[in-house]
């Protein structure tokens, strides 16, 4: 697929499909400061310095003022983009927007393709390409765990790890080929393996925290799962601060599943209210157990719950490594006690913040809080492509031991962007919104 011409000015509207306060329309190329100055009123665009701003009018070709608006102009190189650019502020209308996008493409320019302001902004050398998706990944987090993970993004946290790790690849390549090229000069064998085992233990780390990434990212689903009554309507409507579950002392009154959002310790999380789990003869409430049991095999953690005041069932098939084990209706006598369980009370709110706290646990898992995640599929099949050039590279004989070596950092420099195909460039930018 072939990329689009990076020189003719480009314009799109920035903002969000609605009405609001303030919309903005973006420009931006070479002669983008002479388009904005054919619809302009007001003082002259191409005189302002970068980062300067003026307040006038927009016109559309026959010189009728479209809206009242605020200019402000970014000279080359120092933009978004790295060309000139101008983002134009008008009031929020859907139709001045519209209007105002139309007096810009009458003017010169052409409407922009998906995410091609920040392509240009990486072909330009603004930024690399995996900083390019960690702006995408901003404009789409809906946590604060995704907000901060792709803000580290884009400040090339994983840049610059990226670029550690093959810089100690190319100068390993670089003793390797001195080597080939002059034998009796040797290069240490224990050089090749300590090298190529610190770097993959680096990309061991990145590739441990992918789970806890697309969590991040995407959510996770939690299933309250237990025997009717153990308490998962009531633990659900605890957990989310409000009554979304209908609680009732009647067995049975959940036949079906019910989600709701939640966010725990910044984590987006769905959380599934399922049917009690029995054995029942009622073909609607069997089918509702059936349900409950197949959401949780899917779901990325399980709540098992258990009534801590009644002796305790037997319990189901449940998938145990995703699972946590709670003791509900804890401000009532316990008729039985379990260390492996976390002891709540929906009541009283006893053991809620023990419980989100062990949920986050489960998710995020030995992941920190402050190291960047690996959140983006592309990512991680690179670095399971490096991890794998990089055992290959341990075992080899040391005169072949350089081509792994150097698979391993050809698979590191595709997250950077270095030397990738248009088709890959294309495919990233695709997810892109107009405007961004």
């Amino acid at each position: 697929m072939a990329l689009p011409s990076l020189n003719e000015p480009i314009a799109a509207i920035a903002t969000p499909p609605g009405k609001g306060a303030v919309g903005i329309v973006r420009l931006s190329g070479v002669g983008a400061l002479e388009v904005a100055a054919k619809v302009w009123r007001g003082k002259d665009p191409r005189k302002l310095e970068g980062g300067r701003f003026t307040y006038g009018t927009i016109v559309d070709a026959r010189g009728e003022v479209l809206d009242e608006a605020l200019m402000l102009v970014f000279r080359a190189p120092h933009s978004y983009t790295g060309q000139d650019a101008v983002e134009l502020q008008t009031h929020g209308s859907p139709a001045v927007l519209r209007q105002v996008l139309q007096a810009l493409l009458e003017a010169g320019a052409r409407l922009a393709q998906p995410g091609e302001f920040t392509l240009r902004a990486y072909l330009n050398g603004r930024m690399d390409l995996a900083q390019a998706e960690a702006v995408l990944a901003l404009v789409e987090s809906e946590s604060d765990a995704a907000r901060r993970q792709a803000l580290r993004g884009l400040a090339r946290s994983l840049s610059q790890q990226i670029e550690g790790m093959a810089e100690r690849l190319y100068d390993l390549l670089a003793h390797i080929q001195a080597w080939l090229d002059y034998p009796e000069e040797g290069v240490e064998p224990a050089e090749i393996q300590t090298t190529v085992s610190e770097v993959l233990a680096e990309v061991e780390r990145l590739l441990a925290t992918a789970p806890a990434g697309r969590i991040a990212h995407k959510g996770a689903r939690l299933a309250l799962v237990g025997a009717p009554n153990a308490g998962k309507s009531s633990l659900l409507n605890a957990l989310l601060g409000y009554e979304r579950a209908i609680v009732t002392p009647i067995p049975g009154t959940t036949r079906d599943y019910l989600e709701a959002p939640l966010e725990i310790a910044g984590v987006p999380i769905t959380a599934v209210d399922t049917a009690g789990v029995r054995q029942t003869d009622d073909p609607v409430e069997r089918s509702g157990v059936e349900r409950a049991l197949k959401i949780a095999q899917e779901a990325d953690l399980v709540l098992y719950l258990v009534d801590a005041a009644e002796p305790p069932p037997t319990p189901p098939d449940l998938p145990w490594e995703r699972a946590l084990k709670v003791a509900t209706k804890a401000d009532l006598p316990p008729a039985w006690e379990d260390a492996e369980f976390i002891r709540v009370s929906s009541q009283t709110g006893f053991g809620l913040e023990a419980l989100r706290k062990a949920i986050h646990d489960k998710l995020i898992g030995q992941a920190s809080e402050g190291e960047i995640w690996i959140s983006n599929e592309r990512h991680t099949q690179a670095l399971y492509e490096a991890r794998q050039h990089l055992l290959e590279a341990l075992t080899a004989p040391q005169d072949l031991a350089g081509l792994s070596v150097q698979a391993a950092l050809d698979a590191l420099n595709q997250i950077l962007g270095k030397d990738v195909s248009e088709e890959v460039i294309a495919r990233v930018f695709r997810n892109f919104c107009v405007g961004k």
